[in-house]
Formats: structure tokens, C-alpha cells, sequence
């Protein structure tokens, strides 16, 4: 931002802070009991008391122009400005000639002033006022005549020219006069120009609300005026009248408890009005905002600024003390009793800041804690501000246990803080968990079962902390006294953090709970098994040692498949439901289901004596004519990473003419033409590929082996399908896929 810039943007929030200052003045003169002490005094006679109504209307003219003020356009306020100071310029040079000429009258010498020594003062004295106040004046209103701001330099003049001093006194008033009649003139002037100016402001508005709407309309003028920063600057100038006034009339030190006494006070001092207490919650909100800013800072250094959580910008804070001084009648309360109020609904601020810095902190220290960054100044930051978490909400709690007598809100503030510690213990348990792995160099057995038991736990915790909040929330309630806005929060609170939080662990539970019973309800796999099926987990890209197979012919490891199915209920590859079953003992039959290959090579071999080519597809499917048609099972398109490098396939593909695949239709089904598939994925081709490429995070499939058949699913009887090749299958299962990144 230029140098320009800034200053101009200085300059729109600061010309507009006295708009907002009259308006707090204005609310806090009572204009009835103004003038109730003056006819009680001995001023009843005075002509003010006489227009009373006149003063009435000019309150709230005062209310119109401080309006007026608050939404005129920068250049516009510069001017007024302007000529606001060139007035008071030339009220200063009417002080300093009306000044001089009393004390002229008051010396009695009418004689040359450079014989006089202290005429002499007084004149120069005056002289260079006056040219300092025409040199001033001209500069303001960018002009070159001088000559219009000069009247009051007559006396002065005539003073030289040994006028006697009665006709000094009339030529000090007729300086006057002509000064006055230079101010209705340029007033009369410019009568039409605030005329003008709501008119043309008028059209604007209409247009744009025409166009855009209303709440357009109200965005553009919040951006413009810069309200939050206009009430901030207001309530600080407050604040800071207020410690002055304080301190200019004491003179002995102050004590660290009459410290915090006087904070809170001259903070309730500045909470009176309207005005000031939305100029608090700004300023609040903009403190909320500076500090989860230095946290975010502190964790992350300036790459926190780059993907910032729109989230967190202190408006929660804000808006969560303006509910709370709106619903106490925080206004309406005297300065003691407002002081105390302030300090709760402070606790509630800060508890809530706590909390958003929680939630910047949680997701940054786990994502630390696993990933295998070694730098100790990044672990020293995340673990010293969850230490801070951890510690300042608990003492916080103590402390307003000592100072407090206990009831529903400081228990609201309490449960909160301990909330927070303990989110901030669980978060760094499991941030022990992660680096306890990382050092073994070896994964933890069962390590999401831990986390989710830590998990679990201080949910549990929480979910206590709600429920005892509750029971006293009602308790008093039922034999205290009761309120409106008491039994409201009461309610609140038990829908989102009992009954919500009780609904989802119970969720949770039940899914996992499910999980391990359809887990234990596969069947295991052999060891022949895993050698026919030879293929790595669809889920980790580790190898198998041991697995499961689901009612769909899919191999995975058992912790793989239990992790899926606390999301969702369905294979990975096929996305078939997998439902509770019982374990069947006969297990040789998806055995038989995974060993296409082998008996496809042994027809190809058995078709090779009979003189046709293995590779002829054409010919073999004249030759199954009877076998059976089977649909290759397709991973969801979202999973499916399509291999850039895969030579062989493509070129195995290329090979086939369409007459192949028109021809072998009856057998096997590459591309359904059926509507309801059209927008299937494209089936897998499946060759067999080494587990270190398929590691890598990206599919890179191997060379094909183009000697035995198409590798897909292809119906086979179970009774005996190489001697009888010609009768169709009884019963088929598919072939897993090709693994593919998730």
C-alpha cells in the first residue's frame, strides 16, 4: 500500500471519530434534566430556559449532523474540516485583537508605541498572531488573497497611525462586523451544496439498491466507512481519557490490586452508552484477532498467512460479549455493578479465545507429530503452546473458584476451561503416540485402536463435564431463581454438547463395534490361497502374509478392511455391501474362483495341441461358445488413477481388431452396451505387477505376459472345466482387479 494510501485511509477513520464521539455526548445529556437544574437555580430567567423547545430540536438536529458526518465522503469531510479550522482561525485572531486593544485601554498611553517598551511587545506580539492566523487561513483554503482574512490587522494599524484608542474600540468592532459578514456570505454561498448533496447521495443509493440490493448496499458502506476500526479508535480514545483523568488527580503510586480495580472500572466507565459498548466489542474482536494471529504465527512463521482460516478473525468473541451485555443490561447498571459483570463476561471472552486457539493448534500439532520433521524449534512451539493450553484454562478455572461465588455462568466458564485442558491432553497423548512410532521405526500394533481410546476417553470426560453443567443448570433453576435467558442456555447446552455428543459416540461405537464383527465373520485365507491369489493389498500396497476374503473375492489384510469399514460399508474395490455373515468352512471355492490364469493357460495349451494360436481371441471364443458371459468388477471412477506409462497394455489392446471383441462378445463383456452401464468405469485389464512399484503412490503396471488369455474374469465350471470345455459353467466368481491409489 502506497504512502498515499495509508493516509488516506488514517484520515477516513480518523476525521470521522468526532461524528461518533457527539454521538455519544448527545445520548448521555439528559436536555429535561438540564434544564430542570436550571429552574431550580437562579439562571430561570435566562433566555435558553426560555427555548426550551428550541433546544429540544436542536438535540436532535445534533443527531442528523452527526450522521450527516459519519456517511459523508472523504473529500467532502476533508473540506468541512478545512473550513471548520479556518474558523476557529479567525475566532483565534479576534482573541488576540480583541486582547490587545484591552490592554491598550488598560496602559492609558496613547502616545508612538516604539517609545513604549511594552506597547511595543504587545504590538509585535499582535502583529505577528494576526500574520500567523492570514498566512494560516490563506494555506487552508488554498487561496492568494490574503486580504480577506486580514480584517482584524485594522487595530493594529490604527495603532500605528496614533488613532486614539476609543476609535481603536470602534474599529476593533467593525473587524468583527466584517469578518462575520465574509462568513454568512461564504455560508450563503454554499447553502445549496448539503441540498445537493443528499440528492446526489439519494440517486446513488436508489441505483444501487436497484441493481444490487440491500445487502450490497450494506457491505458497501461497512467497507467504506471502516466501522469496526472507526468504533475501535473511538472506544480506545475513551479508554485512554478515561486513565488520564485517573491519574491527573492522583498522586500517590498504585498498587497491583488497585490496578486491576481500576481496569475494570474505567472499562465500565467506557461502557455507558451504545456507542461505547459496540466500540468494546470491536475492540475486543480485533484483540481476539491479534492474538489467535500471533498463535497462528508462533506455530507456523509466515506460512500462516498464506492459507488463512477465515474462520478465525476474534467476530466469535465479539458477538458472543455483545449477546452477553445485551441480555444482562450491562448499560443500564451502575459503574460497581458493571465492573463485576464486565469481569464474567471477560472470563467467557477469554475462555472462548482458548478455544479457537485449540483449534488452530490441534490439527497442526497432530499433522507435526506425524509427518517426520526433525526440526526441534517446530516441535518446541507446538508442544510449549499446548502446554500453555493446558495450563492457563485450569489455573483460570482456580482461580475464579477462589474469587467467585459459584453459580450457573461462572460454572458455564469453569466447564469450558476444563473442556479445554483436557482436548489439550488428549491431543498431546496422541502426539506421544506419533512420535513414540516414529522413533521404533516400526509401526505400533494396534495403533488406531489406542488413539481411538484416548479419544474416546476424553470424550467421555467431556461428555461428563456437559452432563454436570446440566444437572446444575437445572437444579438451580428449579429451586433458584429462574429466568428466561438461563433455562434458553440450558436447553442449548443440552442439545449440542449432551445429547449431540452422546448420539455421535454412540454412532461411532456401534460402527466399529460392526466393523469387528463382519471382520471376524470372513473367512481367513490360506497360504495356497495367497499363493494363487500372489497380489498385494488393494488398500495399504503392502504384501499379504494373512488375509480375509470378502463374500465378493477379495483379499485384504483384516486391519486394512477394518479401518474401511469404520467409513463405509462396502468393499474398496467393488463396492459391494459386505454384511454380517457366518464363517463357511469351504474355503477352496474362492480358491478355485482366484486361479483363472492357470486354467486358462491350460486351455490355451490344450488349444495349442489342437493347432489353433493361443492369441487367436477370435478362435477361442468360436471355440466357448457355450461358456457363460461374466462382467468385469470396476473400481468407482473418483479411485481409479489411470496409468501414463502402461506400453504393454495399450499395445496389447491396439492389437485386437474390433472383429476380436465382436466376435468373443458371447464370452466375455470388455465394454456392456447396456444404457445403465454406460457411464461405468472402464474394467481393469489385470497383469501381474511387483509390489515395490506399486508402493510408489501411482499404478505403473508391468509388462503383460500376452501368452496365456485375456487376464479377465471368465466363468469356469466348478466340476472339471479343462475336460469339458463346451458345457456352461455351473457357478463363477470374479477376479479381483488391478490395485489402484485410493
Amino acid at each position: 500500500m502506497a504512502v498515499k494510501d495509508r493516509v488516506e485511509a488514517v484520515l477516513n477513520v480518523g476525521l470521522r471519530v468526532p461524528s461518533i464521539m457527539l454521538l455519544d455526548v448527545l445520548y448521555r445529556w439528559d436536555v429535561s434534566s438540564f434544564f430542570q437544574k436550571i429552574q431550580r437555580s437562579s439562571l430561570s430567567n435566562n433566555p435558553l430556559f426560555q427555548y426550551k423547545y428550541l433546544a429540544l430540536y436542536l438535540h436532535y438536529v445534533g443527531y442528523i449532523l452527526s450522521l450527516v458526518l459519519l456517511t459523508l465522503p472523504r473529500q467532502h469531510l476533508v473540506k468541512l474540516y478545512l473550513y471548520v479550522v479556518t474558523a476557529l482561525l479567525l475566532f483565534a485572531g479576534h482573541q488576540v485583537s480583541r486582547d490587545y486593544v484591552r490592554s491598550e485601554l488598560e496602559s492609558g498611553n496613547e502616545g508612538p508605541v516604539y517609545l513604549e517598551p511594552l506597547s511595543m511587545n504587545r504590538f509585535t506580539t499582535a502583529l505577528i498572531g494576526q500574520l500567523v492566523v492570514c498566512t494560516l487561513c490563506s494555506c487552508v483554503m488554498q487561496t492568494k488573497r490574503i486580504w480577506l482574512f486580514s480584517a482584524h490587522l485594522l487595530p493594529l494599524v490604527a495603532r500605528l497611525c496614533l488613532v486614539p484608542l476609543e476609535t481603536i474600540v470602534f474599529i476593533n468592532k467593525f473587524s468583527m462586523i466584517f469578518t462575520g459578514l465574509e462568513v454568512m456570505y461564504f455560508l450563503a454561498s454554499n447553502l445549496l451544496v448539503p441540498y445537493n448533496l443528499a440528492k446526489t447521495a439519494y440517486r446513488e443509493l436508489a441505483q444501487v439498491v436497484e441493481v444490487y440490493g440491500l445487502l450490497a448496499l450494506g457491505m458497501s458502506l461497512w467497507n467504506q466507512l471502516v466501522l469496526p476500526v472507526l468504533f475501535m479508535c473511538f472506544w480506545l480514545l475513551l479508554f485512554g481519557l478515561q486513565i488520564y483523568s485517573y491519574f491527573s488527580t492522583r498522586d500517590q503510586p498504585t498498587s497491583r490490586e488497585r490496578l486491576l480495580f481500576l481496569f475494570l472500572t474505567s472499562v465500565a466507565e467506557c461502557c455507558s452508552t451504545p456507542y461505547s459498548l459496540l466500540g468494546l466489542v470491536f475492540t475486543v474482536s480485533f484483540i481476539a484477532l491479534g492474538v489467535l494471529t500471533l498463535c497462528k504465527f508462533y506455530l507456523q512463521g509466515y506460512r500462516a498467512f498464506m492459507n488463512d482460516n477465515t474462520m478465525h478473525r476474534g467476530m466469535t468473541e465479539g458477538i458472543t460479549l455483545l449477546i452477553l451485555a445485551v441480555q444482562t443490561g450491562l448499560i443500564e447498571l451502575q459503574v460497581i455493578h458493571r465492573a463485576f459483570l464486565l469481569s464474567i463476561i471477560l472470563f467467557i471472552v477469554v475462555a472462548s479465545i482458548l478455544q479457537s486457539m485449540l483449534e488452530i493448534a490441534d490439527p497442526i500439532v497432530l499433522a507435526l507429530g506425524a509427518s517426520r520433521d526433525k526440526s526441534l524449534w517446530k516441535h518446541f512451539r507446538a508442544v510449549s503452546l499446548c502446554l500453555f493450553l493446558l495450563i492457563f484454562p485450569a489455573y483460570m478455572a482456580y482461580m475464579i473458584c477462589q474469587f467467585f461465588h459459584m453459580d450457573f455462568w461462572l460454572l458455564i466458564i469453569i466447564s469450558s476451561s476444563i473442556l479445554t485442558s483436557l482436548q489439550v491432553l488428549g491431543t498431546l497423548l496422541i502426539y506421544v503416540l506419533f512420535m513414540v512410532e516414529e522413533f521404533r521405526k516400526a509401526p505400533v500394533e494396534n495403533m488406531d485402536e489406542v488413539i481411538y481410546c484416548v479419544n474416546g476417553t476424553y470424550r467421555l470426560l467431556e461428555f461428563l463435564v456437559a452432563v454436570c453443567v446440566v444437572c446444575y443448570g437445572v437444579s438451580e433453576t428449579v429451586f433458584g431463581e429462574w429466568s428466561v435467558m438461563g433455562s434458553t442456555i440450558i436447553l442449548v447446552h443440552s442439545y449440542y454438547n449432551v445429547w449431540l455428543r452422546a448420539q455421535l459416540g454412540w454412532q461411532s461405537f456401534l460402527l466399529r463395534r460392526d466393523a469387528v464383527n463382519k471382520i471376524k465373520s470372513l473367512p481367513t485365507a490360506s497360504d495356497s490361497q495367497l499363493q494363487q491369489y500372489n497380489d498385494i493389498c488393494a488398500i495399504c500396497y503392502q504384501d499379504m502374509t494373512s488375509a480375509v476374503i470378502t463374500p465378493c473375492s477379495h483379499f485384504f489384510h483384516a486391519g486394512c478392511l477394518k479401518k474401511w469399514l469404520y467409513v463405509q460399508e462396502s468393499c474398496p474395490l467393488c463396492h459391494s455391501q459386505l454384511k454380517s455373515q457366518t464363517a463357511t468352512p469351504n474355503q477352496d471355492t474362492p480358491a478355485a474362483n482366484q486361479s483363472p490364469p492357470v486354467q486358462e493357460e491350460g486351455t490355451a495349451e490344450k488349444k495349442q495341441k489342437d493347432g489353433a494360436p493361443p492369441d487367436d481371441r477370435k478362435e477361442e471364443g468360436k471355440a466357448g461358445d457355450a461358456s457363460t458371459s461374466s462382467v468385469v468388477p470396476s473400481a468407482p471412477q473418483h479411485l481409479v488413477k489411470t496409468p501414463s506409462s502402461s506400453s504393454s497394455s495399450s499395445s496389447f489392446l491396439r492389437n485386437q481388431s474390433p472383429t476380436d471383441y465382436s466376435s468373443s462378445s458371447d464370452r466375455v463383456d470388455i465394454l456392456p452396451s447396456s444404457p445403465s452401464l454406460s457411464h461405468s468405469p472402464t474394467p481393469f485389464i489385470s497383469c501381474h505387477s511387483s509390489s515395490e512399484q506399486m508402493g510408489q503412490g501411482e499404478m505403473t503396471p508391468a509388462e503383460c505376459d500376452p501368452a496365456p488369455a485375456l487376464p479377465l474374469d471368465i466363468q469356469e465350471s466348478s466340476t472339471g472345466s479343462s475336460s469339458q470345455p463346451d458345457k456352461p459353467t455351473s457357478h463363477s466368481e470374479e477376479q479381483p482387479p488391478l490395485p489402484f491409489s485410493l
